[in-house]
């Protein structure tokens, strides 16, 4: 047998690789990036060396978490692509991904920082920006929303929303949709040019 063809996990391998990742999900999202990997292994009910084992830093298990996320949100885009309207598309996969935001510390602080260089996270983000201007364009071909409009700015206003309800979410942890609403109600057409080029990628 080739020694450059890996041999597939064990079932116990393959059990422990999946207790590992629910953790690290669980915890990256309640506590961020700072979540230290020795909480996870509790969590696990693993040792270190095992998460070592798995993953050879706490980069690629933060990494392989939040491209999971990423995959996860392109995935709810292209089915909205295929089943709403285009506006209703374009506002529903707004409101998923603020969501995600907010249940997912962890996946709001990799995308300003850490890990954000990671090829699975660059890569993830790359199909999310390209979801999103499908959407995005999409909902611009059929008149639903202006014509000025981007992907890229849909994607800086997701972060925006979430932003800006965010110091409240203790005590109003619904108000990002009130804000959301004014934003799309703003994204309407036959309203006046917004002033100055897109934001570039």
């Amino acid at each position: 047998m080739d020694p450059a063809v890996a041999k597939p996990m064990r079932s116990d391998a393959v059990r422990t690789r999946k207790l590992l990742v629910e953790a690290a999900a669980a915890t990256f999202a309640e506590q961020g990036v700072e979540a230290s990997i020795s909480e996870i292994a509790e969590r696990a009910g693993i040792g270190k060396g095992t998460v070592f084992r798995h993953f050879s830093t706490k980069e690629d298990l933060l990494a392989a978490i939040v491209s999971a996320n990423q995959s996860s949100l392109v995935a709810i885009g292209e089915r909205l692509a295929q089943t709403e309207a285009p506006a209703n598309a374009l506002l529903k996969f707004m409101s998923a991904a603020i969501e995600l935001q907010i249940r997912d510390r962890a996946f709001c602080q990799v995308a300003h920082g850490e890990a954000s260089d990671h090829p699975d996270v660059r890569s993830g983000r790359a199909a999310l920006d390209a979801i999103t201007a499908a959407l995005t364009d999409r909902a611009r071909a059929h008149g639903a929303i202006r014509q000025d409009v981007t992907g890229q700015d849909v994607m800086l206003l997701m972060s925006g929303i979430f932003q800006t309800a965010s110091p409240l979410l203790s005590t109003q942890p619904h108000l990002w949709r009130r804000y959301l609403r004014l934003v799309f109600d703003g994204m309407q057409a036959d309203t006046p040019a917004l002033p100055g080029p897109a934001p570039e990628a």
